[in-house]
Order: structure tokens, then sequence, then C-alpha cells
């Protein structure tokens, strides 16, 4: 019994004309495809995509554009020590807002951007870097991911071989009461 889309509906169709048309909405057992311009056009504005920078009061900004600039590609090198994983100019924090008054003072007195980020490091130490120097008292930093996988690999591997090694044939006595209780079944 079928009946034409414009009735009340039947068995197989209960919505009638409120179901959707299944010609419209798949295409041959598929959704509608996007194009080949869909991935190309995504990854672009991915790309092209910049951090909302949490200066939201024009009273924080530096009036000379130049300093500004120079103001917020220094905080973008400083750690938040609230958040720890955004930098000074992408974090709402009050501390980060003291920060990024500090950089912009500092910037605003004539400070290089080398003696601003020494400011910052002799007060807060290396941490307060984002990307902190390649030296002996950062190495174990630097090596940290490497040393994780290392121990991680060794750990798997191990593991590999306890799970690998088969337990010892069952003697003759187990394998009479195996045989005994399957019986019992």
């Amino acid at each position: 019994m079928k009946e034409d889309r414009q009735g009340q509906g039947s068995a197989l169709d209960p919505l009638g004309p409120l179901a959707p048309d299944p010609a419209t909405t798949l295409v041959g057992g598929r959704w509608p495809q996007w194009g080949p311009w869909a991935a190309p056009l995504a990854l672009l504005a991915f790309l092209l995509a910049t951090p909302a920078l949490a200066v939201s009061d024009p009273a924080e900004m530096l009036p000379d554009h130049a300093q500004e600039l120079r103001a917020e590609q220094i905080g973008s090198q400083l750690r938040c020590l609230v958040c720890q994983n955004e930098s000074i100019e992408e974090s709402g924090a009050d501390l980060a807002k003291d920060l990024r008054h500090v950089v912009r003072v500092r910037v605003a007195a004539g400070d290089s951007n080398q003696q601003v980020m020494a400011w910052m490091v002799s007060r807060y130490g290396n941490f307060v870097r984002l990307k902190p120097p390649f030296e002996p008292a950062t190495w174990l930093l630097w090596a940290s991911p490497w040393l994780a996988l290392l121990v991680g690999g060794i750990w798997i591997l191990l593991g590999r071989r306890q799970r690998a090694a088969l337990p010892p044939p069952l003697s003759a006595d187990e394998r009479a009461k195996l045989d005994q209780l399957m019986e019992h079944k």
C-alpha cells in the first residue's frame, strides 16, 4: 500500500508529508559531499586563526602602536604563572594582567626586548619563559619529553615480554583434576 508524499502517511511512512525526502537527504546512500575545496579551505582558516589576546581594556594598551606590538610580542613569549600553559597575552588571570602591565611599562620606558625578558627572568626564573634557553640548568626540562618516551617504550617492551611468557604446562595431577571437573559439567 503506497501513498503519495502528499497523503497522511502509512505504516511505512508515519510522518507523511513531514518525513524528509530520501532523495534530497542522501546521495547514493551517503550524505552530500562538500566538494574538493572543503578540506583546503578548512586548513587555511585554521592556519589563519590567531589566538585571542587577553588585553581587553583599551587603557591597558600602549598609545604607540609600534610599542604595543613589541609588548605583545614579548608577552607572547612569557608564561602565565597561574595558567602555565598560556602566555600572559592569552591569559585572563590577574597575575597575567599585572605582568602585561609590567612589560608595557618597561617597553614604554625604552627597554629593549632582551632587557624586558632579562628583567622578568631575574624575578621569576627561566620558568617564566614559554621556551626556556637550552643551558645546563634546563637540560632536564628539554630532555623530559624524550626521557618520558624512552621510559614508556621500555615499560611497554618489558610488559610484552612478561605477557608473552607462557605458564608452565599442567602436571599429571592437575590434568586429571581438570578432566574430572570437565566430566561433571
